[in-house]
């Protein structure tokens, strides 16, 4: 059967492939293509985490060059996600982030890598706390940019002038935060509680336990929440060990991502195909409104065009992982 295809707005790596790395070659971005394909994600955004400038800068022209010479890489990588360096470098919000480099946003910075991009940065993740943000906000919104708050702690002041600034999302809520918080007064109660925010959430259990999860999707209003992964190289791939940029992280058989010696989760070995069959499972909605929270209702946020593809009838049967 034909359905849009699903979209997932935060893919750091993919089928054994980093995308973080200085050593990404076109053939491995070409194989890591492939395998998202077969997992019906012919359109994501790529993302990049916290990183210099220089090095960001680097590799958003390394991938663009790869797009420019291989018309299946470009119409897959639609746009990317800049997640940091405009984060909250304290320990618990940085999550495995490097907070050496964090810093408050710097419009000139981001236009070189916009630049450098070729203008496809389509979303990225701060948090509103540093000084300037407002303006920064505004500034990049102007250029079309999505903003989404995360890795934050952003207080009430902070979030009403992010939202009257432009922002539109929320990264990743429920992760890139300390372990133990207030009971009440908490980012994460701020945020789910801000119906003018898109909630993103991962669904695979680890970053959030699936009664948590169900929470979460029951405090956002109808339409205020959607599903991406936070994947990194060990989706779409076996466990073992893998690389994220310059560090090294260790998939386990529970596919939880792991740096030896902490405790932080590094990204998720998730596929978004294997997401969908977790929201209908755990949220008890249809197979149907879980696939549109995965693909158009993402999508539609960039005003993005997903193709058809051709889906199994037993799809749901057919995924590779099991929820």
């Amino acid at each position: 059967m034909k359905l849009p295809s699903l979209f997932d707005l935060q893919v750091n790596g993919f089928g054994g492939i980093d995308f973080q790395t200085e050593k990404l070659s076109q053939a491995e971005l070409g194989k890591a293509v492939v395998i998202l394909h077969e997992r019906y994600m012919p359109r994501i955004f790529l993302t990049l985490i916290t990183n210099t400038i220089d090095a960001l800068a680097d590799q958003f022209a390394r991938v663009e060059k790869y797009r420019a010479a291989d018309s299946k890489i470009a119409e897959t990588i639609v746009g990317y996600h800049l997640e940091g360096p405009f984060l909250n470098p304290t320990p618990g919000y940085c999550g495995a982030h490097p907070g050496e480099v964090m810093h408050e946003p710097n419009i000139e910075e981001f236009e070189r890598l916009q630049r450098a991009a070729n203008g496809n940065i389509r979303l990225i993740t701060i948090a509103p706390e540093w000084k300037g943000s407002a303006e920064f906000i505004e500034a990049v919104t102007a250029q079309g940019v999505v903003v989404s708050l995360g890795h934050t702690c952003a207080e009430d002041a902070d979030i009403d002038m992010a939202i009257r600034a432009g922002a539109k999302l929320c990264t990743h809520v429920g992760n890139g935060i300390p372990s133990e918080l207030h009971r009440h007064e908490n980012i994460m109660q701020r945020l789910l509680a801000r119906d003018e925010l898109i909630a993103c959430f991962i669904p695979d259990g680890i970053h959030i336990p699936p009664y948590a999860l169900k929470n979460y999707f029951r405090a956002k209003a109808p339409g205020k929440a959607v599903f991406t992964t936070d994947c990194m190289s060990a989706a779409g791939a076996p466990d073992g060990e893998y690389m994220l940029g310059s560090h090294k992280v260790v998939v386990g058989k529970d596919r939880v991502v792991r740096q030896p010696g902490k405790t932080t989760f590094a990204g998720s070995s998730l596929s978004l195909d294997t997401g969908v069959a977790n929201v209908h499972h755990w949220l008890g909605i249809s197979v149907e409104t879980a696939w549109d929270l995965c693909s158009t209702k993402v999508a539609d946020i960039f005003n993005i065009a997903l193709p058809q593809i051709e889906v199994p009838a037993n799809w749901s049967a057919s995924f590779k992982d099991k929820p």
